[in-house]
């Protein structure tokens, strides 16, 4: 099937704002789990594994609405890592004695809108940034379905819309309340929904208040279909941000 029939490629520009087609994206993926009374070694294993080389990048976070609960984000440009290195080490101590909790697996992968002039930094640099920044530890994780009558909208419309949403995700980024990392999940979710959400920062209120705020705008009010379920946690074991060597980044990352 031809390209410009079924565009494959994440579009935006070169430096001269001349049109870009790149075939490369981040994908994330989080998952939850219980029965887990003592972290550490669950810190020890993601030490292990990002030290040996296999490639494994992640977050991991104390779940805030179970006491024996943990959660993992972990980041790959490949695919296949989901079901190589990081299946093999969820079949390992000390994670096969946990109890996964499928209702909050969620994976999704990064995506440009079309007009982006550094599409290496949209798609590859600033997710992992965000995901692995020890001074942003508390995270809001949650998948969304928008409705049929969304994609009915004209463009102009369907644009007019987003921008109102986005305009709240600027401000809050620009008051250092947080960031959010947006994913596309078309088809890589079992519930079919179509964007995962990760709101990250310093503090939990901030985080939401910022999803009361878009309670308010035209998207959620009138064009969300299903929204959750929340996965909200602590990271206290990251991977370190690109750039950073890991003696940076806090050996537990942020308590």
């Amino acid at each position: 099937m031809k390209e410009d029939v079924f565009p494959l490629g994440e579009r935006g520009a070169d430096a001269d704002g001349n049109p870009r087609t790149v075939d490369f994206r981040l994908f994330i993926q989080i998952l939850a789990f219980g029965e887990c009374p003592d972290i550490e070694p669950v810190q020890q294993a993601l030490s292990d594994a990002a030290a040996g080389g296999n490639g494994f990048e992640g977050t991991l976070y104390r779940d805030v609405n179970d006491s024996r609960g943990i959660g993992l984000a972990v980041a790959a440009e490949n695919p296949d890592f989901f079901v190589t290195g990081l299946r093999e080490l969820l079949l390992s101590p000390p994670f096969q004695t946990l109890q996964p909790k499928p209702e909050f697996t969620m994976l999704g992968r990064t995506y440009s809108i079309g007009y982006e002039k550094d599409l290496e930094n949209i798609l590859l640099r600033r997710p992992r940034q965000r995901l692995f920044n020890p001074a942003h530890p508390w995270a809001v994780w949650y998948p969304l379905r928008r409705s049929g009558a969304f994609a009915r909208l004209a463009e102009e419309d369907q644009r007019d819309i987003l921008m109102e949403h986005a305009g709240l995700g600027i401000s809050f980024s620009r008051t250092g309340f947080g960031n959010d990392i947006r994913l596309a999940c078309h088809g890589l979710d079992k519930n079919d929904n179509d964007f995962v959400i990760g709101l990250v920062g310093p503090e939990l209120f901030p985080l939401s208040a910022m999803v009361q705020a878009m309670r308010k705008t035209r998207q959620t009010s009138l064009y969300l279909e299903r929204l959750g379920p929340f996965f909200i946690g602590k990271a206290c074991w990251q991977s370190p941000q690109p750039g950073n060597p890991p003696a940076e980044v806090a050996a537990h990352g942020t308590p």
